[in-house]
């Protein structure tokens, strides 16, 4: 049967593809509406697959914070290129992933994407965009933290970081978590603390630092004891209590949170990011 340009404009309408795409959908929907939409669907789903393989290291981050500041929320969704992650379509998408996890309570990326956004699957709004757009998008990272207090830190906008105080919202509480969360954007830490690193990470520390003392030529009755220094060193580095406050590295960022309210703690953080 005969496409018509009308027909064509509906379909692109609906699904946001291109006129050629739609042209070529209908016609092997023999002019079915609905057939053309699924054939369209399953295209996009195949372009996914095509690009599963692909880096995505551009993207926005979106955050959300209560008005007590008692919880905070923050998805990256991630996309290949800056002129996509820019694209108002792919910001609204993001937007929408972030305001369905909120009113559902989303614990976990696997969760947001089995919700609904804008009247279908996540899964499928991001495969409709991906056909649209050319290019691979995820997911990237996703946090949500609830306690006395969650200061929410965005670097641009590739990075969120969201960091649980333990004493009660205010604005010297905030101010304090925003700077750490400054800080853990900036250093990357490893974990909160020493006890939270994996085992198998220090295990494998040690043993580099063993055999660089042993390079070094240290006698091998105080390779041990070198190494356990080494390990000390790289835990305080890359933990975030014992690394040096960047604001003031005279100080550690567990003694700087200290320093705002007396007793204060860092209850945890959460760093997500579009790659970067």
């Amino acid at each position: 049967m005969a496409i018509t340009a009308q027909d064509v404009k509906k379909l692109r309408t609906m699904t946001g593809a291109g006129m050629m795409d739609c042209k070529k959908a209908l016609s092997e929907a023999e002019g079915d509406l609905d057939k053309a939409v699924e054939i369209l669907r399953k295209k996009g789903q195949k372009l996914a697959a095509k690009r599963a393989d692909r880096e995505t290291t551009e993207g926005q981050v979106f955050v959300y914070s209560s008005d007590d500041n008692s919880k905070a929320v923050a998805l990256a969704f991630a996309c290949e290129t800056e002129p996509v992650s820019v694209n108002d379509e792919f910001k609204a998408l993001g937007q929408s992933l972030l305001d369905a996890a909120v009113a559902a309570d989303a614990k976990t990326a696997e969760e947001v994407l089995a919700l609904t956004v804008d009247g279908v699957a996540a899964t499928e709004a991001i495969t409709a965009l991906t056909a649209k757009m050319g290019e691979k998008m995820e997911i990237s990272g996703y946090a949500n933290v609830e306690g006395a207090a969650v200061a929410a830190y965005k670097h641009g906008a590739s990075i969120a970081v969201l960091v649980e105080l333990s004493e009660a919202a205010d604005e010297a509480v905030l101010e304090a978590g925003r700077n750490v969360g400054m800080q853990v954007a900036a250093m990357r830490p490893l974990a909160l603390a020493a006890e939270d690193v994996d085992p198998t990470l220090i295990a494998k520390e040690k043993e580099i630092g063993v055999e660089r003392a042993r390079q070094e030529g240290k006698p091998e009755n105080i390779l041990e004891r070198i190494a356990e220094g080494y390990v000390k060193k790289f835990l305080k580095e890359n933990t975030l209590l014992e690394q040096a406050y960047v604001k003031d590295p005279s100080q550690s960022v567990k003694n700087y949170v200290g320093s705002v309210k007396s007793g204060m703690v860092v209850k945890s953080f959460n760093r997500v990011s579009t790659g970067k």
